[in-house]
Protein backbone atom coordinates (compact mmCIF):
# COMPACT_ATOMS: atom_id res chain seq x y z
CA UNK A 1 0.00 0.00 0.00
CA UNK A 2 1.07 3.90 -0.90
CA UNK A 3 1.77 6.77 1.68
CA UNK A 4 -1.43 9.21 2.50
CA UNK A 5 -2.69 10.44 -0.51
CA UNK A 6 -3.20 14.27 -0.27
CA UNK A 7 -6.89 14.50 -2.83
CA UNK A 8 -8.33 17.87 -4.63
CA UNK A 9 -12.18 17.67 -2.93
CA UNK A 10 -13.33 19.31 -6.65
CA UNK A 11 -11.57 16.99 -8.99
CA UNK A 12 -12.29 13.95 -6.71
CA UNK A 13 -15.27 11.44 -5.87
CA UNK A 14 -15.73 8.26 -3.93
CA UNK A 15 -17.49 5.94 -5.46
CA UNK A 16 -18.90 2.72 -3.33
CA UNK A 17 -20.11 -0.04 -4.93
CA UNK A 18 -22.83 -2.34 -4.15
CA UNK A 19 -23.43 -1.90 -0.54
CA UNK A 20 -27.26 -3.06 -0.71
CA UNK A 21 -28.68 -4.96 2.17
CA UNK A 22 -28.61 -8.29 0.47
CA UNK A 23 -24.74 -7.82 -0.06
CA UNK A 24 -23.45 -6.38 2.52
CA UNK A 25 -25.25 -9.59 4.90
CA UNK A 26 -23.00 -12.05 2.35
CA UNK A 27 -20.09 -14.14 3.99
CA UNK A 28 -17.83 -11.82 2.94
CA UNK A 29 -13.83 -12.61 3.37
CA UNK A 30 -11.28 -10.66 5.02
CA UNK A 31 -13.53 -8.09 6.10
CA UNK A 32 -17.31 -8.58 7.16
CA UNK A 33 -20.19 -6.72 5.49
CA UNK A 34 -20.55 -4.72 8.33
CA UNK A 35 -17.11 -3.45 8.81
CA UNK A 36 -16.64 -2.14 5.53
CA UNK A 37 -19.87 -0.27 5.33
CA UNK A 38 -19.06 1.47 8.73
CA UNK A 39 -15.48 2.54 6.87
CA UNK A 40 -17.54 3.59 3.95
CA UNK A 41 -19.88 5.73 5.81
CA UNK A 42 -16.61 7.33 7.48
CA UNK A 43 -15.50 7.92 4.09
CA UNK A 44 -18.38 9.17 2.30
CA UNK A 45 -19.00 11.94 5.26
CA UNK A 46 -15.59 13.06 5.16
CA UNK A 47 -16.05 13.66 1.39
CA UNK A 48 -19.50 14.88 1.37
CA UNK A 49 -17.65 17.39 4.48
CA UNK A 50 -14.52 18.53 2.34
CA UNK A 51 -17.35 19.57 -0.73
CA UNK A 52 -16.37 16.12 -3.00
CA UNK A 53 -18.85 13.83 -4.40
CA UNK A 54 -20.27 10.72 -3.49
CA UNK A 55 -21.50 8.33 -5.62
CA UNK A 56 -23.66 5.23 -4.85
CA UNK A 57 -23.77 2.53 -7.16
CA UNK A 58 -26.54 -0.39 -6.55
CA UNK A 59 -27.39 -3.60 -9.25
CA UNK A 60 -30.76 -4.23 -10.37
CA UNK A 61 -31.11 -7.82 -12.24
CA UNK A 62 -32.26 -7.09 -15.95
CA UNK A 63 -35.04 -8.57 -17.25
CA UNK A 64 -37.08 -9.27 -13.77
CA UNK A 65 -40.31 -8.06 -12.96
CA UNK A 66 -39.45 -7.26 -8.88
CA UNK A 67 -35.36 -7.04 -7.60
CA UNK A 68 -34.47 -9.21 -4.85
CA UNK A 69 -35.11 -8.34 -1.31
CA UNK A 70 -32.67 -6.10 0.19
CA UNK A 71 -32.00 -4.66 -3.52
CA UNK A 72 -32.34 -0.85 -2.47
CA UNK A 73 -28.83 0.58 -1.20
CA UNK A 74 -28.20 0.58 2.96
CA UNK A 75 -30.75 2.27 4.36
CA UNK A 76 -28.97 6.21 5.20
CA UNK A 77 -26.44 5.64 3.02
CA UNK A 78 -27.31 7.49 0.28
CA UNK A 79 -27.80 11.71 1.25
CA UNK A 80 -28.96 15.09 -0.75
CA UNK A 81 -26.32 16.02 -2.68
CA UNK A 82 -24.81 11.95 -3.40
CA UNK A 83 -25.26 10.39 -6.80
CA UNK A 84 -26.91 7.50 -7.28
CA UNK A 85 -26.16 5.00 -9.90
CA UNK A 86 -28.54 1.95 -11.31
CA UNK A 87 -26.16 -0.76 -13.13
CA UNK A 88 -27.39 -3.89 -14.78
CA UNK A 89 -23.89 -5.04 -15.83
CA UNK A 90 -20.78 -5.81 -13.07
CA UNK A 91 -19.66 -2.51 -13.66
CA UNK A 92 -21.12 0.80 -13.08
CA UNK A 93 -19.94 2.65 -16.14
CA UNK A 94 -22.05 0.60 -19.14
CA UNK A 95 -25.29 2.37 -19.85
CA UNK A 96 -25.39 4.39 -16.80
CA UNK A 97 -24.25 7.86 -17.32
CA UNK A 98 -21.74 7.43 -15.08
CA UNK A 99 -18.74 9.16 -16.63
CA UNK A 100 -21.19 12.09 -18.24
CA UNK A 101 -22.41 12.78 -14.59
CA UNK A 102 -18.66 12.77 -13.19
CA UNK A 103 -17.30 15.07 -16.05
CA UNK A 104 -20.72 17.77 -15.57
CA UNK A 105 -18.79 17.79 -11.85
CA UNK A 106 -15.19 18.20 -12.85
CA UNK A 107 -14.37 14.81 -11.81
CA UNK A 108 -10.66 13.07 -12.91
CA UNK A 109 -10.19 10.94 -9.82
CA UNK A 110 -11.75 8.22 -8.11
CA UNK A 111 -11.68 6.56 -4.96
CA UNK A 112 -13.00 3.19 -4.52
CA UNK A 113 -14.96 0.82 -1.92
CA UNK A 114 -17.87 -1.56 -2.04
CA UNK A 115 -18.45 -4.96 -2.53
CA UNK A 116 -17.65 -7.32 -4.05
CA UNK A 117 -13.58 -5.98 -4.78
CA UNK A 118 -12.68 -8.46 -7.62
CA UNK A 119 -16.22 -8.10 -9.44
CA UNK A 120 -18.01 -4.72 -9.22
CA UNK A 121 -15.09 -2.38 -7.93
CA UNK A 122 -12.83 -3.70 -10.13
CA UNK A 123 -15.20 -3.83 -13.58
CA UNK A 124 -15.92 -0.28 -12.27
CA UNK A 125 -11.74 0.87 -12.08
CA UNK A 126 -10.63 -0.86 -15.19
CA UNK A 127 -13.51 0.84 -17.45
CA UNK A 128 -12.73 3.96 -15.12
CA UNK A 129 -8.99 3.56 -15.83
CA UNK A 130 -9.72 3.32 -19.65
CA UNK A 131 -12.08 6.47 -19.57
CA UNK A 132 -8.54 8.21 -17.66
CA UNK A 133 -9.68 8.71 -14.51
CA UNK A 134 -6.74 8.42 -11.80
CA UNK A 135 -7.91 5.70 -9.30
CA UNK A 136 -7.49 5.20 -5.66
CA UNK A 137 -8.55 1.99 -3.97
CA UNK A 138 -9.25 2.00 0.07
CA UNK A 139 -8.66 -1.22 0.86
CA UNK A 140 -10.50 -1.54 4.43
CA UNK A 141 -13.63 -0.21 2.46
CA UNK A 142 -14.20 -3.49 0.06
CA UNK A 143 -14.05 -6.72 0.55
CA UNK A 144 -15.28 -10.45 -1.63
CA UNK A 145 -16.89 -13.65 -1.35
CA UNK A 146 -13.80 -14.99 -0.63
CA UNK A 147 -10.17 -13.48 1.17
CA UNK A 148 -8.47 -15.03 -1.98
CA UNK A 149 -10.34 -12.99 -4.31
CA UNK A 150 -9.93 -9.67 -2.51
CA UNK A 151 -6.16 -10.32 -2.08
CA UNK A 152 -5.82 -10.84 -5.34
CA UNK A 153 -7.25 -7.76 -6.25
CA UNK A 154 -5.47 -5.49 -4.00
CA UNK A 155 -2.28 -7.13 -3.98
CA UNK A 156 -1.58 -7.67 -7.78
CA UNK A 157 -4.58 -6.01 -9.99
CA UNK A 158 -5.05 -2.20 -8.29
CA UNK A 159 -1.30 -1.12 -7.64
CA UNK A 160 -1.18 -1.80 -11.52
CA UNK A 161 -4.71 0.46 -11.90
CA UNK A 162 -3.96 2.95 -9.26
CA UNK A 163 -2.73 3.44 -5.51
CA UNK A 164 -3.91 0.97 -2.57
CA UNK A 165 -4.25 2.71 0.60
CA UNK A 166 -6.73 2.55 4.12
CA UNK A 167 -9.30 4.69 4.97
CA UNK A 168 -6.76 6.70 7.27
CA UNK A 169 -4.50 7.28 4.67
CA UNK A 170 -6.82 9.57 2.65
CA UNK A 171 -7.00 13.12 3.05
CA UNK A 172 -7.86 16.37 0.95
CA UNK A 173 -5.83 19.30 0.42
CA UNK A 174 -7.12 22.94 1.71
CA UNK A 175 -8.71 24.71 -0.75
Amino acid sequence: MTAPLALDPARTALVLVDLMDRIVALPLEPHKGAEVLAVAEELADAFRSAGALVVLVRVERPGVAEQPHGSELVHGLLRDGDLEIVKRTIGAFHGTGLDERLREHGVTALVFGGIATNLGVESTARAAGDLGYDLVFVEDAMTALTEAEHEASVRLDFPRLGSVVRAADVRFVAP
